[in-house]
């Protein structure tokens, strides 16, 4: 590593752990006021941190120009990862948020530095799952205010009720495009959707067993009109085979046709 005198922004890896509590923060201050800076901040070839920020923040309480190395190796993420959890009193859940959240960065980094650091791949599956499905506990965890496992329930609890509402959605989309389509551009709940949908079916269905009823209908007719001329045709009475007969199976077929 090679020196370097100033630092400003933080990598995004070394942001994910929490900052000291005001009071720590005020005691590290102090003790490079006194002592001065044992410990060099590690920058990135950008110049972000990559280790130190606390020190950044109690030399700059203290007035203390903090003196700085840059990391010349080949895996910048994987090692603000290593050293701030190394060096950080934090639990394995907080190890496993902070790891899942890495992985958005460098999921190879995370994956290896967890598991140096004895942080089971359960666990960080477990932080996964709440950082893609109840992501407002993410920093909860990782400052120690709620616990993985709490998180996890939450998270897991979420989860089942997006994959019911996606499930559910699936079916209208299948059932009735135009319902599913205004439940995703916002026009209409899930629930009224479904509630429209069983009106929808239920006019279907009287106006199915309407048309059940009409076609019932015409086909008497029309099996009576039938009756009447075939009855004329084979008693030799064309006396029976009517012009009203002829124009009463005409009709009866023009409306069966219109049904069909």
């Amino acid at each position: 590593m090679s020196r370097r005198k100033s630092a400003s922004a933080v990598h995004p890896v070394a942001d994910l752990f929490p900052m000291l509590a005001a009071d720590e923060l005020a005691e590290l201050a102090e003790d490079i006021k006194q002592r001065g800076l044992l410990h060099p901040i590690v920058l990135d070839t950008e110049g972000r941190i990559l280790d130190g920020r606390n020190r950044q923040a109690a030399c700059e309480m203290a007035g203390v120009e903090p003196s700085t190395v840059v990391y010349d190796g080949d895996d910048p993420d994987g090692y603000a990862l290593a050293v701030n959890i190394a060096r950080r009193h934090l639990t394995k859940g907080q190890q496993a948020m902070i790891a899942a959240k890495a992985l958005s960065v460098s999921k190879g980094s995370a994956l290896s530095v967890s598991e140096k650091q004895g942080i089971s791949k359960g666990r960080i599956g477990q932080a996964v799952t709440v950082r893609d499905h109840a992501p407002d506990m993410v920093d909860a965890v990782i400052a120690g205010a709620t616990g993985l496992d709490e998180a996890y329930r939450v998270a897991r609890e979420r989860k089942t009720a997006a994959d019911s509402v996606e499930a559910q959605l699936g079916r209208l989309r299948a059932e009735d495009p135009e319902l599913a389509a205004k439940v995703v551009e916002g026009e209409l709940t899930l629930t009224g959707a479904w509630a429209e949908r069983k009106a929808r079916a239920e006019n279907e269905r009287r106006d199915m067993d309407a048309a059940r009823r009409a076609a019932a209908s015409l086909l008497s007719n029309f099996q009576s009109a039938v009756a009447t001329v075939v009855i004329g045709a084979r008693l030799g009475e064309p006396d029976l085979i009517t012009k009203e007969a002829v124009e009463k199976l005409r009709s009866a077929l023009d409306q069966l046709e219109d049904l069909l």
